[in-house]
């Protein structure tokens, strides 16, 4: 009985290998199972090197300049606040084909603002220091509720608050003053424009161009 026993322990042990190995060859390959919780790549979104971050491209361009609506030359310009309190977080100046533009940034919402031709001369507020802007053209732009201040007395955008970028049309942007949550600003032009503006969302935005 032992002498038949171990004559077919080496075929028990053949078909017990030959079962396991019929039995990987039916599971899946490991390359082909995802990590728990991963997107796969044909679904995952890609950065865009032409894009980055901090960048305006998500405001229209010259391209569709046709959609953004006409220019005024009839000043002023005003509108009404969507929240109390606006913080700025980023102020933008760039040329394009046929204008140049002004961009104001907040964290959420967006002031009341006015914008009206201006003459010199003109002041800091509140010292009422005077105040040199290159041009010779002006446009002034008020924003009750739009401010870098915050109630604590924290800063929400601590950059260029003079711009000479030497545009088409823009010569200078410059802060006048930022007190008591009313930020005024100027804009001397290199002769006299209209004006088109836009309110975008997703950041908040207020945006000027300046025909050429």
């Amino acid at each position: 009985m032992k002498t038949a026993d171990a004559r077919r322990l080496p075929l028990l042990v053949t078909v017990a290998l030959t079962a396991t190995l019929l039995l990987a060859a039916c599971q899946p390959g490991a390359s082909s199972v995802s990590p728990t919780g991963s997107t796969s790549p044909s679904t995952q979104p890609t950065a865009s090197a032409s894009s980055p971050a901090g960048s305006s491209s998500s405001e229209p361009t010259a391209s569709a300049a046709e959609s953004l609506g006409p220019f005024t030359c009839s000043l002023p310009v005003a509108g009404t606040a969507t929240i109390d309190r606006a913080q700025i977080t980023d102020v933008r100046v760039a040329g394009h084909d046929g204008y140049d533009r002004i961009v104001f940034e907040f964290a959420a919402g967006l002031p009341e603002y006015s914008i009206a031709s201006a003459t010199p001369p003109f002041t800091r507020d509140p010292s009422g220091l005077p105040l040199a802007v290159a041009g010779s053209a002006f446009l002034s732009l008020v924003m009750q509720g739009g401010t870098a201040v915050t109630p604590e007395g924290t800063l929400t955008y601590s950059g260029p608050t003079d711009f000479s970028p030497a545009l088409t049309t823009v010569s200078q942007l410059v802060e006048a003053g930022d007190f008591e949550a009313v930020s005024s600003w100027y804009v001397g032009l290199s002769g006299t424009s209209c004006i088109r503006v836009l309110t975008l969302s997703n950041p908040s935005r207020l945006v000027i161009d300046i025909e050429h």
